[in-house]
């Protein structure tokens, strides 16, 4: 048992004993077994099971881990025979290990207070209010935003770091910001700007830089938008403010749809526009006000150019479904009433001389004719 009490090595004038070093290997050991448990997909669940938000739950396991593997290494080595002082300023630096720690506790409760904030005033207060339920969650976004601001510069304050001693660092932030970070502080401020404004909201279908789809999530620096093929894109909120954006339920959420068609001349167009609003009152996502409508738009060079005119308030979501589901329908009432949808024609005129016409399509074989009688 001596053995293990005998000097091995020196550190920076401090003796480490093979006792000393089997300490470090359990606490080192310890830490890293409770960093792998914090990362695990059981912790995860747990946390989805509290109901922390995602953006909280998911930056919680990597912080914990890295919390506690700096935790048990610092103790491992004090452990191991070089004392690694607590509440020792580090070099560099006025804080302490405890203050680190103490910092990032208080961070992380404010970023937990922030989305609690905004879930209270979403699901629980605003709900009953009477307001807009967009404008509700603009109202949570921009408390939870406020709250995570001034929660962020008391913890500060109360853990030391002075925001008067970093008025040399707010002014390298500030040409920061004009130079590489005057991206995300334009996408910040148009957040901001949407919010508020509320061109788009929760819910809205929307066309924007190419992108088409229904909005899921308004963030700071960008929105969400989930497609029709069900892939989400994340578009900076700039987009928004700097380009036209079509809002296709903006206000009045009723859409009109225009569905041209072509019949062929000598066509019914008493009977053509009777079938072509049957179709349309036919179809469940077809409102009865306004009324569908037919238009007579032009005499083309094959056809009589008709459009039926529709509105509808679901399929704002699906415009190419019901675009198709009305093609179909109409496809299949002109062939049941017999008019006929032409391709394109012309139409030949010779003056003078004598044109052979060959139908090469309806030639007969020998046989075929022999036994037609011919």
């Amino acid at each position: 048992m001596q053995y293990f009490d005998e000097p091995l090595f020196r550190i920076g004038g401090n003796y480490v004993t093979a006792k000393g070093l089997i300490a470090f290997a359990i606490f080192f050991g310890v830490g890293l077994s409770l960093a792998k448990i914090f990362q695990s997909e059981q912790f995860r669940r747990l946390l989805t099971r509290l109901k922390l938000g995602k953006n909280f739950a998911s930056i919680i396991p990597t912080i914990f881990s890295l919390a506690t593997l700096i935790f048990f290494t610092i103790t491992a080595v004090n452990a191991a025979g070089v004392p690694l002082a607590w509440n020792r300023p580090l070099p560099g630096i006025s804080l302490t290990l405890v203050q680190i720690f103490l910092l990032v506790a208080l961070l992380l409760g404010v970023f937990w207070i922030s989305a609690r904030t905004k879930s209270f005033l979403f699901n629980t207060l605003l709900v009953n209010s009477g307001l807009d339920r967009s404008l509700q969650y603009a109202i949570s976004q921009i408390v939870s935003n406020i709250v995570l601001v001034a929660g962020v510069f008391i913890v500060l304050d109360n853990t030391g770091i002075h925001l008067g001693t970093l008025a040399v660092f707010a002014g390298a932030v500030g040409v920061g910001i004009g130079f590489g970070l005057q991206n995300i502080a334009s996408n910040f401020i148009s957040g901001l700007v949407i919010l508020a404004e509320r061109p788009i909201t929760i819910g809205d279908r929307v066309e924007v830089a190419g992108i088409t789809g229904q909005v899921q999530q308004i963030r700071a620096r960008s929105t969400v938008i989930l497609t029709n093929d069900n892939i989400t894109m994340i578009v900076p909120n700039t987009k928004f403010i700097d380009s036209p954006v079509t809002n296709w339920t903006y206000g009045d959420p009723r859409v009109r749809f225009r569905i041209p068609i072509g019949v062929a001349y000598g066509s019914d167009l008493e009977k053509v526009r009777n079938a072509l609003v049957e179709v349309a009152r036919e179809n469940s996502n077809v409102l009865p006000q306004p009324e569908p409508t037919v238009f007579l738009e032009t005499f083309g060079e094959s056809s009589i150019n008709l459009e039926l005119v529709v509105w509808s308030k679901e399929m704002s979501y699906r415009p190419r479904r019901f675009r198709s589901d009305l093609n179909f329908a109409i496809a299949e009432k002109l062939r049941e009433t017999g008019i006929e949808i032409p391709g394109p024609q012309r139409d030949l005129h010779f003056r003078d001389g004598v044109v052979r016409v060959e139908m090469t399509a309806s030639k007969k074989t020998p046989e075929r004719a022999i036994a037609d009688g011919v």
